[in-house]
């Protein structure tokens, strides 16, 4: 077993590493402790992004190192939940399959198959038109707004209980269950029995998840600027990987996000109480990634010449408040 290398940072319930997960999980450290892999890879974009990206057509030969190790770290009963976004061609208004071949091949792989559990896709309401070209100029296509998520696992009948993942009934659900609903076979031909008329706290989810991504004014985003850092252009909202660490696992269980970022799986975690393991190659992303937990940033937000400033724990200069005024305190 190769010896892994320093943490870059730890809180109660994670630790952050610095460098490539590849040579990180290949250790062996981690072979058969997590519940559930909860990432978003670099996309197969055409432009090429800070944060680094393959293209479409090395893609999956790219991901496949990442995968056998992946099938490794999981328990028997684990998920691999990936969030993966379409690609255009180049030129013309039509799709790249890299995302579908990736799928197909990671139910194949020899020694090391996935299992597609089910597919979902996030749709963010927020997203701009794009792409521009074929969207807003030519109006040849409608934007492109839905990511894909494929929910991977081990074995055909991973841990799962969509019963932590109720959503709140409608108002006409309410009436219904209020009122009572008589047992008949529907002209479709689904025969609804009385056990349809049972209260369980809530509705089954679909697998269409419509997640607005609007951080703009977060603690993170704001501790970034205030460091001088830049943030993670290629957030998730909280609440995608929210909705899965619920579904997909119980407090406790290990959640491990190999391409890490800014870290929103490790914040969502340490929140839920799960325990979790970040792997992110860009130091710039990682040590912002720091202000999303106490431990690295903490306190209100305190007036100074009409800005405002977080405490930052590992700050030169560290800003204290009073009733009358604030005051500036070097350590």
């Amino acid at each position: 077993m190769k010896p892994l290398p320093k943490p870059y940072y730890t809180t109660n319930h994670g630790i952050a590493y610095l460098g490539d997960s590849r040579e990180i999980l290949a250790s062996g450290a981690f072979d058969g402790k997590a519940d559930l892999i909860m990432t978003s890879p670099p996309f197969a974009l055409r432009r090429k992004k800070q944060y680094g990206n393959v293209e479409a057509d090395k893609y999956v030969a790219w991901f496949m190192d990442f995968a056998r190790l992946f099938h490794s770290i999981l328990k028997p009963q684990g998920s691999l939940v990936i969030d993966i976004g379409g690609s255009w061609n180049q030129g013309e208004p039509t799709r790249s399959l890299y995302h579908y071949e990736l799928l197909i091949e990671l139910c194949k792989i020899p020694g090391h198959k996935f299992y597609l559990a089910q597919e979902f896709y996030w749709y963010n309401p927020s997203k701009l038109p794009s792409p521009a070209e074929w969207v807003t100029v030519r109006r040849e296509r409608v934007k492109d707004a839905v990511n894909c998520i494929w929910w991977f696992s081990k074995e055909p009948h991973p841990k799962a209980d969509n019963r932590r993942v109720l959503k709140p009934y409608s108002e006409s659900m309410k009436e219904l269950l209020q009122r009572g609903y008589k047992p008949q076979l529907r002209p479709s031909g689904h025969d609804i029995s009385s056990k349809f008329n049972r209260n369980h706290n809530g509705a089954i989810p679909p697998n269409l998840l419509e997640i607005a991504n609007t951080e703009s004014n977060s603690r993170y985003l704001r501790a970034c600027r205030q460091a001088g850092l830049p943030p993670n252009p290629a957030r998730y909202p909280h609440g995608l990987p929210e909705f899965f660490i619920k579904f997909l696992t119980e407090p406790g269980d290990l959640v491990l996000d190999p391409f890490a970022g800014s870290n929103v799986t490790g914040e969502v975690c340490e929140r839920l109480g799960r325990k979790w393991i970040a792997i992110e190659m860009i130091e710039e992303y990682l040590k912002g990634s720091k202000f999303r937990f106490d431990e690295f940033c903490i306190g209100d937000w305190f007036e100074r010449s009409g800005q405002k400033a977080f405490l930052l724990r590992e700050s030169r200069v560290k800003y204290e408040s009073s009733k009358s005024q604030v005051r500036k305190k070097r350590h």
